[in-house]
């Protein structure tokens, strides 16, 4: 499988009064699911940073196509763009229950060598775990 699909339930907090989620939460549902996809190769933010490597958001897009509401499920399949170098990019589909497609985005991540606070290379690690991962 060459993307990772994640569900995540509109929860109340995100939305407006008119039940429907907040365009900045889509964001969060991106990150969400980037997680996930890292998790599935045994990674973690939380890893990563241990060994030194920081991944901020260095760009975000995000092309609206439908609304979210209070209490859908989500669909976040996320989806790595190309191989790793100083960065990694990932784009994203965003669907509900019913099918519809309600999102697309984009982000790139900069590998950050937190010691040095300078850009780095991709961690060996992670490339070796991605070296049968099909684009």
């Amino acid at each position: 499988m060459n993307y990772n699909e994640t569900e995540i339930r509109v929860r109340y907090g995100e939305t407006d009064q008119m039940g429907v989620v907040y365009h900045a939460n889509y964001a969060v549902y991106f990150e969400v699911g980037r997680t996930e996809w890292l998790r599935e190769f045994g990674l973690s933010y939380n890893a990563m940073e241990k060994e030194g490597i920081m991944l901020p958001v260095i760009s975000l897009s995000i092309n609206y196509k439908n609304s979210a509401r209070y209490d859908d499920v989500l669909k976040v399949k996320t989806q790595l763009k190309k191989m790793p170098t100083a960065s990694i990019e990932f784009d994203y589909e965003l669907i509900n229950d019913k099918g519809q497609l309600l999102a697309t985005g984009n982000t790139v991540l900069a590998f950050i060598d937190s010691t040095r606070n300078r850009p780095t290379r991709c961690p060996k690690y992670l490339l070796d775990k991605l070296q049968n991962y099909s684009l």
